[in-house]
């Protein structure tokens, strides 16, 4: 598949989004392949966002801060998230919400259920059509409780009427009688404090007032006589009068009520940041159709349906400067994974279907990034331009690691001329910046630059360390043990390595720790009467000491 192809393949896919990144514990190389990949997929019209899986250490950090770019965003899994999929919209419903409205709502927008929340936009709770339904067909008392405790405008606004008269001290049961117009009708009716449905026959109005009636509801009149709201005000009767029929009256009365009376307070919603897979696996054990989807403030955002779970995307990736699971993404195995563009062996990350791979026998990822902005003729901006070259000069300690190529010495003089640098003091500075160690603790020594690697069945990690002298690391040599033996404990690893490597001495210096620590000095064998000797021209990671490593762990195990 070509690039081009899979650039293609990327904006037919629903959701453009893609994330670019490096290896963990990120070196200047990953990072810097990063940003400047996701900056050529931006002016291809892709949504690219440049990412790093861990701290960036202080020669990235100087590279940044001198050629005005902002650290790449944490991407911590490849698994997509709830806020990545598509899901339908944050519909809401306040407490006061009648049922009626709520219903209607729900046939307007062709919804099932509805959320309900504060004046914030907080998730209260939800009603669905099962709730409402309830209501007109489930236990009548229930009805009758809801209907106490609702206000009269509520029933007004629902029965599309207005109150006449609201009573100071209610007594309202919510029960509710319909009564027929003739007056001799209402003595065969027992309506103390019950709702009652009257036509515009005055007298039997009055009569119902002095029986006791708790709310009047007058249907087929716009009008009450002064006299009957002068006794409902003496008997504390509330009066309404209905903008509908006896029979609408009646159907309409039980939607009045507000929907915080009915609403299920104990939702099963699910947070923003959910793995989509995870959620999936919850919904399996409940029948919803639909449920809330909230932030860590409650605040909704939106419902999922199992038809969005099904129908969901995974997080497309592109990964540099690294082509293994263990050196990758949490994740990466469930991503979308679009490319991979590395300069590293080939390692254990499979695909389900044909992708861009690009690796190259080169020094540095840089350097193939920056050949690719050149082949598609597209300019380097002159502070990419500088980004690139550092990376280069970082990933080839200045072109005098092995891995180097002439490729790479004649792109970083490209890169120089458009960026208007001197190659040479260019290298002082930044190496000025990476080798001081002074101020870092162990600990970050060691985290700044480590790979993971598994050769024959071992879990092994190897760091590098950048210095000015190995004199530097004889004085924390003690110190330097202790935390590298805590490190390998706590990731329960059979050999972790550092490799302090002095570009001006042209070599480096090692010290390992765990069951495997002996692998390190069969590969690179001390002089006599010396604990760790200084490795001459031994400078890279890649094309020396993992090659060489791996074949003292291989020979010792035959």
């Amino acid at each position: 598949m070509t690039r081009e192809e899979a650039l293609k393949g990327i904006n037919e896919n629903l959701g453009n989004r893609v994330y670019v990144c490096g290896h963990k514990h990120p070196d200047t190389d990953s990072i810097v392949s990063a940003i400047s990949y996701a900056k050529f997929l931006q002016r291809k019209g892709i949504d690219a966002i440049p990412c790093r899986l861990g701290k960036i250490n202080t020669e990235t950090e100087y590279l940044l801060k001198r050629f005005g770019f902002e650290t790449p965003m944490l991407f911590e899994d490849a698994r997509a998230t709830m806020d990545e999929i598509e899901m339908d919209p944050p519909l809401t419903i306040t407490p006061q919400t009648t049922i009626y409205e709520t219903l209607q709502l729900m046939n307007e927008y062709n919804k099932q259920s509805y959320g309900v929340v504060n004046e914030k936009g907080q998730l209260m709770g939800m009603v669905t059509r099962s709730d409402i339904s309830n209501i007109g067909l489930g236990d009548t008392a229930v009805g009758i409780q809801l209907l106490k405790e609702t206000k009269m405008e509520d029933i007004a606004k629902t029965l599309k009427g207005r109150v006449i008269y609201d009573a100071q001290t209610p007594h309202f049961s919510g029960k509710v009688s319909i009564i027929a117009l003739t007056e001799s009708g209402l003595s065969n009716y027992d309506i103390k404090d019950r709702m009652v449905l009257l036509g515009n026959d005055v007298e039997a109005q009055k009569t119902a007032i002095k029986m006791g009636a708790g709310v009047l509801v007058i249907v087929w009149t716009e009008y009450v006589p002064e006299d009957v709201v002068e006794l409902a005000k003496e008997y504390n009767c509330s009066i309404l009068i209905s903008g509908h029929g006896t029979m609408n009256t009646s159907r309409y009365l039980y939607f009045s009520p507000p929907v915080q009376l009915i609403m299920k307070k104990n939702v099963i919603s699910f947070n923003i940041d959910e793995f989509v897979e995870d959620v999936g696996k919850k919904m399996l054990k409940t029948r919803y159709r639909s449920y809330p989807v909230v932030d860590n403030d409650n605040y909704l955002k939106g419902y999922v349906s199992r038809y969005h779970i099904l129908n969901y995307h995974n997080k497309k990736v592109v990964l540099v400067d690294h082509n293994e699971y263990a050196q990758s993404v949490k994740g990466i195995e469930s991503a979308d994974l679009i490319e991979i563009i590395d300069h590293h062996r080939i390692g254990d990350i499979a695909t389900t279907r044909p992708i861009s791979f690009r690796n190259e026998i080169i020094g540095s990822t840089a350097s193939i990034i920056t050949s690719i902005y050149l082949e598609n003729q597209m300019d380097i901006p002159e502070n990419l331009a500088g980004l690139l070259l550092g990376a280069i000069l970082s990933d080839t300690l200045k072109f005098r690691s092995p891995t180097t190529t002439p490729k790479d010495k004649g792109l970083a003089q490209t890169l120089a001329k458009i960026a208007g640098l001197d190659i040479k003091e260019f290298a002082a500075d930044m190496f000025k910046v990476s080798s001081n160690i002074s101020k870092k603790s162990v600990k970050e020594l060691i985290n700044q630059d480590i790979k993971r690697f598994e050769i024959d069945g071992n879990v092994i990690m190897i760091a590098q360390v950048i210095i000015s002298s190995v004199v530097e690391v004889k004085v924390i040599e003690d110190e330097l043990q202790k935390e590298l033996d805590k490190f390998t404990k706590e990731n329960r690893l059979d050999l972790c390595v550092i490799a302090f490597t002095s570009i001006l001495e042209n070599g480096s210096i090692f010290y390992s720790a765990g069951e495997k620590k002996n692998a390190i000095f069969e590969a690179f064998p001390n002089r006599e009467g010396e604990e760790h000797s200084f490795q001459e021209d031994i400078l890279s990671r890649k094309n020396q000491i993992v090659p060489l490593l791996s074949r003292a762990i291989i020979n010792a195990v035959i």
